[in-house]
């Protein structure tokens, strides 16, 4: 490991910019780390590493092996693996007896912040303001603001770049109908992105409407039906979707994660790729199986002294509108999408695991927006290697802006899994640096995943033998 950066010129353009430091500009920065002769930087603008802290249940685990850490993918020799964090934590052995594929969420969290506390280059508490391209220069310049510990502005600077990566995240995703009592105060309407932090005043509600039936609705619902007395639960599971749907966890259906789907699905026409993003939501939206089973035992621990919990699921239903009841209650107007039957639903507080988006890029491109080129609906292209399609007067410098977990209309479903951030990472830093750094598999399914180009090997036809006529006599 070199713990010592380059030594950096202010006004010397940089190798790589990173603007935002999750998980994937994070796996981004600890690959680049040991390039010595890149010079990066990365800005975020929270005080530090955090990774989704209201969803930190206990118990809660991700739904990727740990190997899916920031590197090992890439590089299983970095110093930056999750197994060697457990060494510098000395809970190998613990780790190794545990027998844990699948770690817990607050785990994963607890290794992220280990990397971003030891490794150089990531300056926290530095919001990015601007992004343009100077063509005297042939460069892009960034402009921050410097944050004190209150948030406010301490001081402004503008660094030079030839590369940008965009690591800025989702944001939390909140139904129109539901907008304006999020935006108000009184009874709690929260995303489950803060569920922790409103988890007392949730549990304390006579009745809790939970709305999402994916990963976290579930995670979420389980947690409070844990935590509520029995026959008097008073608890609402919403979903849009027509079941409570296990993931897709099959070996061949975990194929989609791979560097070879993503490769198809980015030649794939625009069309054609739009129609699959409405179709694989199994993939990515369902429900653990663990989580769906303990959902159910329970529930079903709670009839063991007969009558039912006090606890409804609905899926296959949509909140058409909403609105409060006085001042202490809320009023959920909902349609069941086969049925095409309406109801009213009064509770006290509701939860939104309605899931996140891709957080626009226009606020922080918006200098760079004549440059970019687009779809047909004015989304951004990208690449096969997650370069933005820029115009050639910038990419002609070998300027370029990459995005990281931003591109799913053009890479498919695998943009926001963490199984896919080691290889994107080492992608990037392999297109920067001209050079295979990270050497990268050729094949990493066994699905073949359309027809390829070239004509199919076929064997020529066997040539029967030539038998040579029996004669009488002979």
């Amino acid at each position: 490991m070199n713990p010592h950066p380059p030594h950096h010129e202010p006004d010397a353009p940089r190798d790589l910019v990173g603007i935002g430091i999750g998980p994937f500009n994070l796996s981004l920065a600890a690959l680049a780390q040991p390039l010595t002769t890149l010079d990066t930087v990365f800005y975020e603008q929270r005080p530090a590493f955090g990774w989704h802290p209201g969803l930190l249940i206990d118990g809660a685990t991700i739904q990727v092996p740990f190997l899916a850490d920031l590197v090992t993918l890439a590089d299983p020799a970095s110093h930056w693996t999750f197994l060697n964090y457990l060494k510098t934590r000395e809970r190998l052995f613990p780790f190794y007896f545990a027998e844990r594929f699948h770690i817990q969420r607050a785990e994963y969290d607890a290794y992220c912040r280990w990397v971003a506390e030891n490794l150089p280059g990531l300056h926290f508490h530095h919001q990015v303001d601007a992004v343009r391209f100077n063509p005297e220069r042939d460069v892009f310049e960034v402009d921050f603001t410097q944050l004190d510990t209150d948030g406010e502005a301490e001081a402004l600077g503008r660094t030079y770049t030839k590369n940008i990566v965009l690591g800025i995240g989702t944001e939390p995703y909140v139904p129109e109908p539901l907008k304006p009592l999020v935006e108000a105060p009184g009874v709690p309407v929260i995303h489950a992105t803060d569920y922790l932090t409103h988890r007392q005043t949730l549990l304390a509600a006579d009745h809790i409407t939970v709305v999402g039936s994916g990963q976290s609705g579930a995670e979420i619902f389980l947690d409070l039906l844990r935590n509520r007395p029995t026959g008097h639960e008073g608890l609402h599971w919403l979903g849009r979707t027509e079941a409570f749907a296990p993931m897709e966890y099959s070996k061949l259906g975990l194929e989609h994660f791979t560097p070879d789907y993503t490769r198809y699905f980015h030649a794939l026409p625009e069309s054609v790729r739009d129609r699959l993003g409405t179709t694989q939501w199994q993939l990515h939206r369902g429900i653990d199986t663990d989580t769906i089973a303990a959902i159910h035992d329970e529930l079903y621990r709670r009839t063991l002294h007969g009558g039912w919990p006090d606890a409804v699921l609905t899926p296959g239903v949509r909140v058409r509108t909403a609105g409060r009841i006085a001042t202490t209650k809320l009023e959920l107007h909902l349609e069941h999408i086969q049925q095409g039957t309406r109801s009213r639903l009064t509770t006290d507080a509701v939860v939104l695991a309605t899931g996140h988006r891709e957080r626009p890029l226009d606020r922080i491109l918006a200098g760079l927006d004549p440059y970019l080129r687009r779809d047909s609906r004015e989304r951004p292209r990208v690449d096969e290697h997650f370069r933005l399609v820029l115009d050639p007067s910038i990419t002609g410098a070998d300027c370029h802006v990459y995005v990281q977990n931003a591109e799913r209309h053009t890479h498919g479903v695998g943009t926001p899994d963490l199984g896919l951030a080691a290889w994107r990472s080492a992608t990037i830093l392999n297109t920067i640096t001209g050079k295979d750094a990270y050497p990268l598999p050729n094949r990493t399914a066994f699905t073949t995943f359309g027809l390829e180009d070239r004509l199919p090997q076929i064997p020529p036809a066997r040539t029967a033998p030539v038998l040579t006529p029996l004669v009488e006599g002979r």
